[in-house]
């Protein structure tokens, strides 16, 4: 029949790895059946219990305890095999050559024996690892937080004390990162380039990181958040602090940035922030809907095989003509922030709406996206408008707006006697059917707004959308050169025309509106370059990867503070300052 030995060791800490070796060395043993090496946690005790292994013995152990069990054909078997416990352990640390290094008992103490570290890799219990992560932020570390079982308040508590230092806190329960080609957790090793990233996402991070390696391209840092950051709670501190080192980055000309599926306000809130970088960003966020492929330097993409290739196509295009015109403010008044839509197209109109709708709060209409935004009365425009002219209550007993310009012409005047309007949105569409000669009627309604803005010293931009081509029986050139010769600045591409429309605007609207204050101080980026040099605290293979990477790494011979007593090590630490 077999025998169930069991040790207890208090305060005796190791990291899982080497329990989980630890476990099976055990149980290779001649004579043993079955073994189980865990610290005394409930879901350790489960899983005791599911094997069998649970015994009255440990039943009251505490979390902190190391917990050794054993079964064997006979008690001297399993008694034989606990005492080759330790011999066990040591034999496994020479094996390593972990066994010849110094392990220092503290953050302070490595700090000292390896100077010039500029990261903590923290790899603790969840219940200790806020505490280890707080010590290595007091030394002005950033943090690689591979822990999980973190509360998200003490999340939100690391980043916001790591951000008014100036350091990144990746996690808690981040796998995965790349600092100047040195792979943090669990990495791959790719090759250096000029793609940065930025990554909700532990395994995102690899699967594109790799494929940018496959298609031929590199990466400068591949930088893990934690997978809450997009949480509406941590509103992406980290992911906002990563995109501003990367977009100062000198050496990264393309930023990636993914995420599993994020909170909506904040997806939102850090897309609106990429878009003030001065490089692109291609997006992935997993089940975030978006109407638009592109939205100023922003490229969305739906899988990570496209996400990669867009990010190395970018990168490879550095020739590409710029399409994006100068945008200049000069001659508008403090007080002029609206756009204004007169359009005869439905579908032109829709087209303007879903773009606006990702530069502008909010945009009314007469044929709203939002039913909250309907306009009041169709006849007066309200802050941003756009209008259908085309609509059922404008073309009863008149002829649509296509084939008659009189109800434009009367609201393009009244849209410039607005002090508040910046800027007017036409369509201009030629073909069979529609009026013979718009430039004839619109190119002197649109000079006459320009010079009633004018008088009053505020500038009046009327941005047309030409729609056309050179067999049209109107003679598209004509009408171009007509419209432009009123001021009028002309696209023959809508998409294009409202999105100049939209920076226009969206400048406008900056301007005049207070900026909140930086909610963090900048990454140095002189810590991310050079040798890559750590800290590790906890599961000791991190070492042995750095090691192989040729990175400068110390092991810290970690065990809970305080021998595991929560209050006093909360005691120690306030004490530590």
């Amino acid at each position: 029949m077999a025998i169930i030995k069991t040790e207890i060791r208090s305060g005796a800490y190791y990291d899982s790895v080497v329990l989980m070796q630890l476990q099976r060395s055990l149980a290779e043993l001649p004579g043993v059946e079955d073994a189980g090496v865990v610290m005394g946690t409930e879901a350790n005790l489960e899983l005791l219990e599911q094997t069998g292994l649970l015994v009255d013995e440990v039943k009251g152990v505490k979390a902190d305890d190391l917990v050794l069990v054993v079964r064997a054909k006979d008690a001297k078997t399993a008694q034989d095999a606990l005492a080759q416990v330790d011999e066990l352990v040591a034999a496994r640390r020479s094996r390593e050559g972990a066994g010849e290094d110094f392990l220092p008992k503290s953050l302070e103490s490595a700090d000292k024996n390896l100077p010039g570290t500029k990261w903590v890799l923290i790899s603790v219990p969840g219940r200790y690892a806020a505490g280890v992560s707080r010590e290595a932020l007091r030394l002005g570390k950033h943090v690689f937080l591979y822990s999980d079982n973190v509360t998200v308040d003490e999340e939100i508590e690391l980043k916001t004390s790591a951000a008014e230092k100036g350091l990144l806190v990746m996690g808690p329960d981040c796998g995965t990162a790349i600092i100047n080609g040195v792979g943090l957790g669990f990495a791959n090793q790719v090759r250096s380039g000029s793609i940065g990233m930025v990554a909700a996402s532990g395994t995102g991070l690899q699967q594109v990181s790799v494929r940018i390696h496959q298609l031929g391209g590199g990466l400068t840092h591949a930088l893990g958040t934690g997978g809450r950051d997009l949480s509406s709670k941590v509103g992406g501190l980290t992911a906002r602090m990563a995109l501003d080192l990367l977009d100062r980055d000198p050496e990264t000309r393309v930023i990636v940035l993914v995420s599993k599926p994020p909170d909506k306000s904040a997806a939102d809130e850090i897309l609106a922030y990429a878009r003030g970088l001065s490089k692109p960003v291609v997006v992935n966020f997993i089940g975030y809907q978006t109407a638009l492929q592109e939205v100023d330097n922003l490229l969305f993409t739906s899988t990570f095989d496209d996400t990669a290739a867009a990010a190395v196509a970018l990168d490879g295009d550095l020739e590409a003509p710029e399409i994006s015109q100068e945008i200049s403010l000069d001659g508008f008044k403090p007080d002029q922030r609206f756009l204004r839509g007169l359009y005869s197209g439905g579908t032109l109109a829709y087209e303007a709406l879903l773009i606006l709708d990702h530069y502008l709060p909010a945009v009314y209409s007469n044929v709203p996206i939002n039913k909250d935004l309907k306009l009041e009365n169709s006849l007066v425009s309200q802050e941003h408008s756009i209008v259908d002219l085309g609509e059922d209550e404008f073309t009863v007993g008149r002829l649509h707006p296509m084939m008659d310009n009189e109800l434009r012409i009367n609201r393009l005047e009244l849209e410039a006697k607005d002090p508040e309007v910046a800027l007017i949105l036409l369509d201009v569409v030629l073909g069979h059917g529609s009026h013979p000669d718009p430039a004839a009627e619109l190119g002197p309604a649109i000079k006459a707004a320009k010079e009633t803005a004018g008088k009053a010293k505020r500038r009046l931009d009327v941005i047309v959308t030409l729609s056309g081509t050179d067999l049209d029986p109107q003679g598209m050139a004509n009408q171009q050169k007509v419209l432009e010769k009123t001021g009028a600045q002309v696209f023959l591409s809508s998409d294009r025309a409202v999105r100049y429309a939209a920076r226009l605007v969206s400048q406008l609207n900056e301007s005049s509106d207070p900026q909140p204050a930086t909610s963090f101080k900048p990454v140095d980026l002189a810590s991310f370059k050079g040798k890559f040099a750590a800290i590790n605290v906890g599961l000791e293979s991190f070492t042995e990867s750095l090691k192989f990477q040729e990175a400068s790494v110390i092991q810290v011979d970690w065990k809970p503070a305080a021998g595991g007593n929560a209050d006093l090590a909360a005691l120690l630490e306030k004490m530590k300052g």
